[in-house]
């Protein structure tokens, strides 16, 4: 039954085969992140305004994020926590970061704090953790509280090619996936709508993709451009959960098999 619901082609899902669904039409799936949210108020709500099911990656402890959980959730639209980790630069956490040095209970006790500062968390994304991320000791105490927990998904941001992150989400049976593209690492017009272009070119390739974007002023221009009329260019905006729901139906049909 759960194989019906899924489309024949294969492709990748953090690296390892799956099954995607399309759209009844039979166009190609993305999901979109807007993540770095929380501490600036106007530039928060016009990403929440941004049309379609986008996700939206809120900051713990930051002074909007609450405010702005709420909205995207009246909005019917995704609610992540975007989890601070150490990067290899040392960069400024800010409150809630989880850090090398940290013991299991201290690193297992921010996350919940983390978790419960953000209402309506269906997902975490990594922010920054360039360091965090290769720690596979650190990354089972993240995936043991997730687990502990229940329910959500964690999508590895990619901020290095040695992370973990997914690899030791998968041990722990957490829904996992990597991102694509980020779209604005270039803040810039053409750049960015590059990125885009890019993600829709691997989602064609593969039969989806997952882009992370930041609330720049040209970003958010560049995606409400991009994302009227989606429909007619050949693509499907859809929820990140609705690709880890495809994720365990495919491992589902895997084992009925």
């Amino acid at each position: 039954m759960a194989a019906a619901l899924l489309l024949g082609t294969m492709c990748f899902f953090g690296g390892a085969p799956y099954a995607l669904a399309a759209s009844k039409e039979g166009k190609v799936v993305i999901g979109l992140i807007i993540d770095d949210l929380g501490n600036q108020r106007d530039s928060g709500l016009e990403a929440v305004n941004l049309p379609g099911p986008l996700a939206y990656s809120i900051l713990p402890h930051t002074p909007y994020g609450k405010m702005l959980a709420e909205r995207a959730h009246e909005k019917n639209k995704e609610v992540m926590l975007h989890l601070p980790m150490e990067s290899l630069h040392d960069n400024p956490l800010g409150k809630g970061g989880l850090k090398l040095e940290m013991t299991r209970s201290e690193l297992q006790r921010a996350v919940r704090e983390d978790i419960d500062a953000i209402p309506h968390v269906i997902g975490i994304n990594n922010h920054m953790g360039s360091l965090l991320t290769q720690q596979p000791k650190q990354m089972s105490w993240l995936m043991n509280e997730l687990k502990e927990r229940g329910g959500l998904f964690f999508i590895d941001s990619r901020t290095t090619e040695r992370t973990v992150a997914r690899l030791v989400a998968q041990e722990f049976n957490i829904p996992t996936h990597n991102r694509d593209v980020f779209l604005d690492h270039e803040q810039n017009p053409e750049a960015i709508r590059f990125q885009f272009q890019r993600l829709l070119s691997i989602a064609r390739k593969n039969g989806g993709g997952l882009g992370i974007g930041h609330p720049y002023p040209e970003t958010l221009r560049i995606l409400r451009e991009e994302l009227v009329g989606a429909e007619s260019k050949g693509f499907q905006l859809v929820p990140v959960r609705k690709i880890m729901e495809v994720k365990k139906a495919e491992q589902r049909a895997s084992y009925q098999n």
